[in-house]
């Protein structure tokens, strides 16, 4: 998942950076409104984070901008604590407002739940990835043209892991959609999905699909063979 936060203070967007990154996230960072209108006019964000007083451009003005060309969730982050701001910023057409000071837990939550209800509103019957082909409907998967028999967990887990391509999944995040329940953190039975599942669609084949993010969890991002 990609993420844009627009903030015109250094060690605040440093902090966020920082974390998020950490979080699994893939992260752009603009200190100005300026740069933030060009990079939403070319890119194609999963969230913004959006400060309110920013150089050249507001954060208003930044929003309008971005509601005429597409949906992305805006995530408020600023120091304006009126109710008449947090009114304004929501119905403007921002989905969440959170003040700073905040705690991180707090965001990270949010973000994600933002992040969910995007997904769960764009969410695809099909998806292709390199060579493989996914149907959600006729639960067919294939790679390289040939046909992959997956059990109904391993179907479930690959189609968690497309609908989040390119965003890192923890055990803890994978074991609660897959299997509905919450695991220690030391337990192995995502592991061994994972492995059973690599072992079906990326063994023998040159592009590796299924990515271990050492300490962080899973990641599905084709990885070109060496």
């Amino acid at each position: 998942m990609r993420i844009l936060v627009v903030e015109d203070e250094i060690k605040a967007a440093e902090y966020l950076r920082k974390g998020l990154t950490e979080s699994g996230f893939l992260v752009d960072v603009v200190h100005d409104g300026l740069d933030a209108q060009h990079l939403i006019n070319e890119e194609i964000y999963d969230l913004v984070i959006l400060d309110i007083m920013l150089p050249h451009i507001n954060g208003w003005q930044l929003l309008k901008l971005l509601r005429e060309r597409a949906d992305t969730p805006v995530l408020f982050l600023t120091a304006r604590d009126s109710i008449e701001d947090r009114v304004k910023g929501l119905e403007s057409g921002g989905d969440d407002y959170l003040v700073k000071p905040f705690s991180y837990a707090e965001l990270l939550a949010r973000v994600r739940s933002l992040l969910r209800r995007g997904a769960s509103t764009r969410e695809l019957d099909q998806f292709s990835v390199e060579d493989l082909t996914f149907d959600l409907k006729s639960r067919k998967v294939t790679r390289n043209g040939q046909n992959t028999m997956l059990t109904s967990r391993e179907f479930a887990l690959m189609h968690l892991l497309l609908n989040h391509q390119g965003e890192v999944l923890s055990r803890g995040d994978i074991a609660a959609q897959i299997w509905d329940m919450n695991f220690d953190s030391d337990t192995k039975v995502v592991d061994v999905a994972i492995r059973r599942l690599r072992a079906k669609v990326d063994d023998g084949f040159p592009v590796k699909l299924i990515k271990t993010v050492r300490g962080m969890g899973y990641v599905l991002e084709p990885e070109p063979a060496e």
